[in-house]
């Protein structure tokens, strides 16, 4: 079996709220956005990447304390953490350097689910 990550889904209580974080402020491109069954959907993402796909409901599916996270890579861990602290939002947990290779910390989108931003060098 030849597999590809294609997207992850991520239901949000405000659509809008996380299209703030996920597009305005990570700067993740919107490639397409359209209404399935009464919900708003959102494919956020750049061209042949996988993609993060926002669905607009009441209530998560998943509870933010249940493990999941999304990852971004970085060039620079610092001019991330500026960024996001210009935005008012703070660091939940790091940075943390596992190896001299490898920093990463993160934040939390407006459902409490963790976002993981990482720099390898």
């Amino acid at each position: 079996m030849n597999l590809s990550l294609n997207w992850i889904t991520l239901r949000v209580r405000d659509l809008e709220a996380s299209l703030h974080f996920y597009h305005g402020i990570l700067g993740l491109p919107i490639e397409r956005q359209f209404e399935s069954r009464g919900r708003q959907i959102v494919m956020l993402g750049p061209e042949a990447q996988p993609k993060i796909e926002l669905i607009q409901g009441s209530d998560p599916a998943l509870l933010p304390e249940c493990g999941v996270s999304v990852g971004f890579e970085t060039e620079s861990l610092d001019s991330a953490i500026e960024e996001l602290k210009s935005h008012g939002i703070p660091l939940a947990r790091g940075p943390i350097s596992p190896n001299p290779h490898l920093r990463f910390f993160y934040v939390l989108d407006p459902d409490g689910f963790e976002v993981q931003i990482a720099e390898h060098s």
